[in-house]
């Protein structure tokens, strides 16, 4: 998917290396996680895949986002349109400014059905209904006539995800899908995209800094940290064996039933500002294992098995040097 993607923000106090050299790729039907604090450069790496970088100030500089063999950064407008909406799909984390008021639900759906399905009005209005029928909204054929405002939250947001499956895409991006939502509409939306996964067999990439909601939906986990992946596995490695000091930390961040009682750990310090990054490994300043090399050196990236890679000195043989 992306290949040394580098996305930068061009602001009058200097350039923000916001996604900054990153490799992945999401294989059909998987549900690939990326977790991180706010700031890590999460969210920036969807906009990327999707080429929704504002610009100015922000520029994609380097890098591919390889779909389907194509590199997405050498498409026109005109032939991202037809991707966007269509195989490549996003859920953003608020509906309500994601939706148009005035517009009724079922206009919003039917959109990308008339654009890129060809349909009629009147065939685009019964998938609609369908539509909401497989995200499980109740009288279906009554809300395709409401307007966004007359929905509750969780309603809003089973609205966004029948437009982002309209179109049955191959690839769904999941930008924190359920943080403005209470715990049990989450489960009941984690489900249903669990469900749809099975059912259309769309690959996943859900953005979140929620880890219990990695555990649940992921088979591959991304760490992101000041805009570089940090840590990248499997759901269960990752969980049982995590190689970074970063995912480590927020590993023991997680609330459990045995923590009830005590405080809950919190990793030291903050992510740090991007126009004045450390000139080592970024995540030294808060990590209890730093030695000079880290504080001075940028850590390469280490492959430590198949589709695991790590970016620490730890794991290289200049750590005991």
């Amino acid at each position: 998917m992306g290949s040394h993607l580098k996305t930068h923000y061009f602001t009058e106090e200097g350039v923000v290396p916001a996604v900054d050299g990153i490799e992945f790729k999401i294989r059909k039907g998987e549900t690939l996680a990326i977790v991180g604090e706010s700031g890590s450069g999460k969210s920036q790496t969807s906009l990327s895949i999707m080429r929704l970088i504002p610009s100015p100030p922000g520029k994609i500089v380097d890098g591919e986002i390889i779909y389907n063999g194509e590199n997405l950064l050498e498409k026109s407008d005109e032939e991202m349109r037809k991707i966007r909406g269509n195989k490549i799909s996003m859920i953003f984390q608020e509906p309500m400014t994601s939706l148009n008021p005035v517009y009724r639900v079922g206009d919003q759906i039917s959109e990308s059905l008339i654009l890129h399905q060809g349909m009629n009005a009147e065939q685009a209005i019964e998938q609609s209904i369908k539509l909401l029928k497989l995200v499980g909204i109740p009288e279906a054929e009554r809300r395709v006539r409401a307007y966004p405002h007359e929905l509750s939250g969780g309603m809003r947001q089973r609205v966004m995800i029948a437009i982002a499956l309209a179109c049955n895409p191959e690839l769904l991006i999941a930008d924190e899908p359920t943080t403005a939502l209470d715990v049990t509409i989450q489960n009941q939306i984690l489900e249903l995209m669990k469900d749809l996964k099975t059912k259309i067999d769309t690959s996943i990439m859900l953005i979140t800094h929620d880890l219990g909601v990695v555990a649940e939906m992921a088979d591959r986990v991304i760490v992101m940290y000041s805009g570089q992946i940090v840590e990248q596995g499997d759901v269960f490695t990752i969980f049982e064996n995590p190689k970074h000091p970063y995912t480590e930390g927020l590993l023991r961040s997680m609330p459990t039933p045995e923590k009830k009682q005590g405080k809950l750990y919190a990793i030291e310090g903050v992510v740090p500002n991007p126009l004045n990054l450390p000139p080592g490994c970024r995540f030294a300043p808060r990590c209890e294992y730093a030695k000079d090399i880290c504080r001075n050196e940028m850590p390469e990236v280490t492959t430590i098995a198949e589709d695991e890679v790590v970016r620490c000195w730890k794991y290289t043989n200049r750590w005991e040097a």
